[in-house]
């Protein structure tokens, strides 16, 4: 359904950056009704979009010049510099909104505000911590850091792309923050997984065999993400039922089990160490949640408490 009454009064978008990630987010605007220009570097990705009623542009000056709201989505912040910052299309972007939702670091999202601000840009950013399949749907997850009243005046705009849209704060690197941090969790359970199933493999277990009690073994990690997160900012590590001493043994039978198949267990080995640290450190009788203060810590000065002291 559209956003607004006629194809005059309609909202419109325009959206640079034309992979798969850029292609469904364009998507998603023309089938909420949202007039849609695109431009990319590379030419030819746009044929469907233009068959479905967007507007292709010779130039990213040109792009941006058709809408008041520009979606950013490339693969990092060199690439988005590429695109924003030569003078015709920077001088094209004056008084109107970026919303760069290309994933790099808070650092480079912060100097890209500085960048936008110096030239009179308006500034968001964000970060799509969903899949392109979920765009424009109810799965899709964005998060948006950045000017509160910017984002509020674009998100009707924006809730075209369907999901949960949450803004994190003025900070423009939040978002960025965010997901990086995420990405932390999944690549190295990623890792995780790997490894495990490399173990499995050498031990006669197929992967589809493990895979129903992995499963099991990912529905504890929630609630422990509650549970940890609550205990680190409060300043509390205990470790009743699982002290890292006994963290330190399961992972050195897992590395010894591995490596004895000829497994790489550079990874597990990493593990321990943070773990063999805390406790070398007098934090064995800690729950795991220690070793984020040990990992925050210089390799040889004091370990904190938390926030709470």
């Amino acid at each position: 359904m559209s956003l607004s009454g006629t194809p005059r009064s309609s909202p419109s978008v325009t959206v640079l950056g034309l992979g798969p990630m850029g292609r469904a987010l364009a998507g998603a605007f023309l089938a909420a009704g949202v007039r849609t220009t695109v431009w990319n570097r590379t030419p030819g990705r746009d044929r469907e979009l233009l068959e479905r009623g967007a507007t292709g542009a010779a130039t990213a000056a040109e792009a941006v010049a058709a809408s008041p709201l520009t979606v950013v989505c490339v693969v990092d912040y060199d690439a988005a510099d590429a695109v924003l910052r030569p003078e015709g299309v920077a001088a094209a972007l004056k008084g109107r909104t970026v919303v760069n939702l290309t994933a790099d670091t808070p650092d480079r999202a912060r100097e890209t505000a500085d960048w936008a601000a110096a030239h009179g840009v308006r500034y968001l950013d964000g970060a799509i911590m969903t899949p392109t399949t979920t765009i424009g749907t109810g799965h899709a997850v964005f998060l948006h850091s950045g000017p509160k009243d910017l984002y509020e005046e674009h998100r009707p705009v924006l809730a075209a792309l369907g999901g949960a849209h949450t803004h994190l704060g003025e900070d423009t690197g939040r978002a960025a923050a965010y997901d990086l941090a995420l990405l932390d969790v999944f690549w190295t359970a990623m890792a995780g997984w790997t490894h495990a199933l490399a173990l499995a493999r050498a031990e006669g277990v197929s992967a589809r065999e493990l895979a129903p009690f992995a499963q099991g073994i990912a529905a504890i990690l929630p609630p422990l993400f509650e549970e940890t997160a609550s205990e680190l900012d409060e300043g509390r590590f205990a470790g009743e039922g699982n002290p890292l001493t006994s963290a330190v043994s399961s992972m050195a039978h897992i590395v010894h089990a591995a490596e004895a198949h000829g497994i790489d267990s550079g990874v597990m080995r990493a593990a321990e160490g943070m773990a063999r640290r805390a406790v070398g450190l007098g934090h064995g009788a800690d729950g795991f949640i220690r070793i984020t203060d040990v990992l925050a810590a210089p390799l040889d000065g004091p370990v904190g408490t938390g926030t709470a002291g």
